[in-house]
């Protein structure tokens, strides 16, 4: 995705290189960002969260609001906009999936349902009871399946940029392939040969368009584990049980998305009948780059919750 301008407190760092490659990296410059914390998640490892908000007078009464990024982002790089306005009505809760960013790390293979019950073991372990799930491309799947193996903890549903399949094409299918090998590539060979996949698939791509914070923080992620989440996504379907889906329902659709088809993420209004729309004249990273996405983003947690 393409970084925005950021609101900056710091300016920090010195051109260099991003492994070795030829891409000069200008000064990382950090937007303002809340503070995190650690938090240990019983039979899964540590991660870091940002919890906002926690202490409000009706917090048994409302529910909490669960920010779910999107492939090859992190919590900052794709909510650093809505934390400060979401809090000021909500409790919010943000971390980086698996793999991702300070995402718990694991030999395991990744899935998106392993995504979905890390967020109700954070919500357990922080006591919270309700949960509103605000999905965002790849976020989306996996606040989809929170309330499939959960159904009993999702008091509502926001699906911005999102659909209920990412794959549909041919050249798509193949294209998933190719993660799907990449990824037992960067199991199976030494560290020096994921790095170089590293570069090859992501950073020397973005650099030209990314800000040094953006790339610092792709930087950051198990690449195995990114191209896993890649296939993962690529064979997710919620087509057979979307309908089911009772909870209010929000649906942001970014009209000029050309990561996620505007068709793609029609089936979700298709499926699930009773769900509010809202749009955005925005392409996929409308998270960052649309100054009107914040506003809707708060009008269909709203929507959700009233």
């Amino acid at each position: 995705m393409t970084s925005p301008e950021l609101e900056t407190d710091s300016a920090s760092g010195d051109a260099g290189e991003v492994d070795g490659s030829s891409i000069a990296l200008r000064p990382i410059v950090t937007p303002v960002l809340p503070e995190g914390r650690e938090l240990e998640l019983e039979g899964r490892g540590t991660l870091s969260i940002r919890h906002l908000n926690a202490g409000g007078p009706d917090r048994e009464q409302r529910p909490a609001v669960m920010l779910l990024h999107g492939w090859t982002a992190t919590a900052d790089l794709n909510w650093f906009k809505a934390y400060s306005p979401l809090s000021q009505h909500h409790e919010v809760v943000a971390w980086d999936h698996r793999g991702h960013g300070t995402g718990l790390r694991t030999k395991a293979t990744f899935t998106l349902e392993d995504c979905a019950d890390d967020a109700i073991a954070i919500a357990d372990a922080l006591g919270i009871e309700r949960i509103i799930a605000v999905g965002y491309s790849m976020g989306g799947p996996i606040a989809q399946l929170m309330w499939r193996r959960h159904p009993d903890r999702i008091a509502g549903l926001v699906l911005c940029a999102t659909a209920p399949m990412f794959v549909e094409r041919r050249d798509e299918r193949l294209s998933f392939i190719g993660l799907s090998g990449l990824a037992a590539l960067a199991r199976l060979t030494p560290a020096q040969a994921r790095n170089w996949i590293t570069d090859q698939v992501y950073l020397q791509r973005k650099a030209e368009t990314w800000e040094p914070w953006a790339i610092e923080q792709a930087s950051t992620h198990d690449w195995r584990m990114i191209l896993e989440a890649g296939r993962a996504l690529g064979n997710f379907s919620s087509m057979e049980w979307l309908s089911e889906i009772e909870q209010p329902t929000s649906v942001v659709i970014t009209v000029r998305d050309q990561v996620v088809p505007i068709d793609r993420q029609v089936k979700l209004i298709e499926q699930i009948r009773h769900a509010e729309i809202f749009r955005l004249n925005a392409e996929h990273d409308a998270a960052v780059s649309c100054d009107r996405f914040v506003p809707t983003l708060l009008r269909a947690v709203d929507a959700v919750v009233s």
